[in-house]
């Protein structure tokens, strides 16, 4: 019986990339924390709305 090996890979530079945006964010806009928080969970609808790709018209 062969041994299977495990590979473990950390990509943790977009997650601080992403978190140094948020942070900046919160900053900027002076948000108050609960502000901050709902931005927590909305900022990243928005981006992904932005950054999607169009649809092909038929």
């Amino acid at each position: 019986m062969e041994k299977q090996r495990i590979r473990i890979e950390q990509h943790s530079g977009l997650g601080l990339v992403w978190l140094a945006g948020w942070l900046f964010m919160l900053g900027y806009l002076d948000f108050s924390f609960w502000r901050g928080v709902l931005a927590l969970f909305i900022w990243p609808y928005y981006l992904g709305v932005e950054m999607a790709v169009p649809p092909v018209p038929a």
